[in-house]
C-alpha cells in the first residue's frame, strides 16, 4: 500500500494535568496556557495543518471542557477534530494511544505532544518512516535531558538511561548506545498497537522498549531545528521569542 502525507492522521497529547506550569494551569488545561497570543493547542493544531494534516484526535483530561469549548469556538480550525475523553482517568501516553487506537488503523499516523515547540519538518520525518519500513520513527536530539534515549549504531532504538540514577533498561545488545533525548514527536505505524499491554494507564516509552526487542523503531535526528519544551514556567518567555520563527497554517 502506498501511503502519502496528504492523507495522514495525527495525534495530540493534551490531557496532562500541567504540574510544571502551576499556578497557570491552576483554572485551565495545559493545552490553553498561551505563547505569543496563541494556546500550546492552537499552535500544534496550525503546526498540522500547515503540513497538510487534516484528520487530529486530541485527548482531554484536566479541565477537559475548557478545550472542546475552545475547539468549538474556533470551528475546530477547519480540520476534522475528534476529542478522546480521559475524564474519567488519565491514561498516561501509552493508555492514552491505546484508546484512540481505533482512529489509526489504516497508516502511520504523527503523535505531538502539545508543549512543544518545533519547527520540525513533518514531512521530512513522515516520509523518513515510509522510507524505513520502521514501527515507529522517534525525533531525537543530542541535548541535555534527564533521560535518553540510547540507539544502536544503525540508528535503532536499543535502550533508555536515566541519567541521575544510572538505571537502564537495555531492550538490544550493541557495542555502543548513542544517547539521544526523545523530542515529543514521532510517527508510528498501526502495528504499534500489538505491543501494547492490557492497560489501561502505561507509558509509551515502555511500549517502546518492549517493541525494540523484536522491531526497529528508528531514530530521527533533528539537531538543527528549533526544540522547546514549553511545559514549565521559565520556557514561557523563551517560547514567546521562538514562536514568531516557526511556521503555522
Amino acid at each position: 500500500m502506498i501511503y502519502t502525507f496528504a492523507g495522514m492522521k495525527a495525534m495530540i497529547f493534551a490531557a496532562g494535568l500541567g504540574t510544571r506550569l502551576r499556578p497557570l494551569t491552576e483554572n485551565k488545561p495545559k493545552a490553553l496556557v498561551e505563547v505569543g497570543g496563541k494556546s500550546l493547542l492552537e499552535i500544534t493544531i496550525r503546526r498540522l495543518k500547515y503540513f497538510g494534516v487534516r484528520e487530529v484526535v486530541v485527548n482531554i483530561h484536566h479541565f477537559g471542557e475548557l478545550v472542546i469549548d475552545f475547539l468549538e469556538q474556533h470551528s475546530y480550525f477547519g480540520i476534522h477534530i475528534t476529542i478522546s475523553d480521559e475524564r474519567g482517568l488519565l491514561l498516561d501516553t501509552g493508555g492514552g494511544l491505546q484508546k484512540a487506537a481505533p482512529h489509526f488503523q489504516d497508516a502511520p499516523f504523527l503523535v505531538h505532544n502539545v508543549d512543544i515547540l518545533s519547527d520540525i519538518g513533518l514531512r521530512g520525518l513522515y516520509q523518513a518512516h515510509l522510507a524505513s519500513g520502521a514501527l515507529a520513527t522517534l525525533a531525537v536530539r543530542d541535548r541535555q535531558s534527564s533521560r535518553h534515549l540510547l540507539f544502536d549504531d544503525a540508528g535503532r532504538l536499543a535502550g533508555w538511561r536515566h541519567n541521575r540514577t544510572g538505571e537502564e533498561r537495555i531492550s538490544r545488545r550493541a557495542e555502543y548506545y548513542h544517547p539521544l533525548a526523545f523530542s515529543g514527536i514521532y510517527v508510528l505505524s498501526p502495528r504499534i498497537f500489538e505491543f501494547m499491554p492490557p492497560g489501561p494507564v502505561f507509558s509509551i516509552i515502555d511500549v517502546f522498549l518492549e517493541a525494540a526487542k523484536r522491531a526497529s523503531l528508528m531514530a530521527y535526528r533533528h539537531d538543527d531545528s528549533l526544540w522547546l519544551d514549553v511545559g514549565k514556567i521559565a520556557a514561557l518567555e523563551e517560547a514567546a521569542a521562538l514562536i514568531k520563527d516557526i511556521p503555522l497554517a
